[in-house]
C-alpha cells in the first residue's frame, strides 16, 4: 500500500469496465487503477500495483498524444526495479509469502541481471538499451538459474480517456 500513496500524480479513478483497446494496446491519456487495487492487501497483488503506477508514470512523461503507446527501455526496468522493491518490502514484512515468479526475479536482481533479463523478455524494436547491458552474460546464467522461467506483467488498471 505504501506505493500507491507516493505514486499519487497519476489519476486514480474507478473502473466502468469499458477498455479502450487499438491495435491490441489499451489505449488513453489516464491510466485508471484497478479498485480492487485500494481494498486487497495482497503482497503479490500489490507489489504488481506499484509496478503498473511507476509504468503508467513513466508513460505519462515520455509524453505523446498517447502515453498508454509510449514505450521504452527506462520505463520498463524502472518499472521492474519498482516491482522488485515492492516484493522485497513485502517479504521483509512477512518472510512467509512467496510468488514463484516474484522471487526469481528477486534473484535475478541480486545477481545484477536484472536490466538484462529486461532487455531481453520485454524488447521492443524501438528501445534504446544501453551497451553495459550484459544480455550475452545473462544469456548463459539464464540457463543455469531459469531453466522453467515464464516472464510475467501484471497490469493492475487501464488506460482510458479521462470522462470516459
Amino acid at each position: 500500500m505504501r506505493y500507491l500513496w507516493l505514486i499519487a500524480p497519476v489519476i486514480l479513478s474507478g473502473c466502468n469496465n469499458e477498455i479502450y483497446v487499438r491495435d491490441g494496446v489499451t489505449d488513453g491519456d489516464t491510466f485508471y487503477l484497478a479498485p480492487v487495487a485500494s481494498v486487497d492487501p495482497d503482497p503479490v497483488l500489490q507489489s504488481w500495483v506499484a509496478y503498473s503506477l511507476a509504468k503508467s508514470i513513466c508513460q505519462l512523461e515520455l509524453g505523446g498524444d498517447n502515453p498508454a503507446r509510449q514505450s521504452s527501455y527506462n520505463c520498463e526496468i524502472k518499472a521492474r526495479n519498482v516491482l522488485v522493491d515492492a516484493w522485497a518490502e513485502q517479504r521483509a514484512e512477512n518472510v512467509s509469502i512467496s510468488d514463484v515468479y516474484l522471487d526469481e526475479l528477486l534473484l535475478i536482481r541480486e545477481a545484477a541481471y536484472l536490466e538484462a533479463y529486461t532487455a531481453h523478455y520485454f524488447r521492443r524494436n524501438n528501445w534504446q538499451v544501453p551497451e553495459e547491458v550484459e544480455v550475452t552474460a545473462f544469456r548463459d546464467w539464464r540457463r543455469k538459474h531459469l531453466r522453467r522461467h515464464r516472464a510475467q506483467t501484471r497490469i493492475i488498471g487501464y488506460w482510458g480517456y479521462q470522462g470516459k
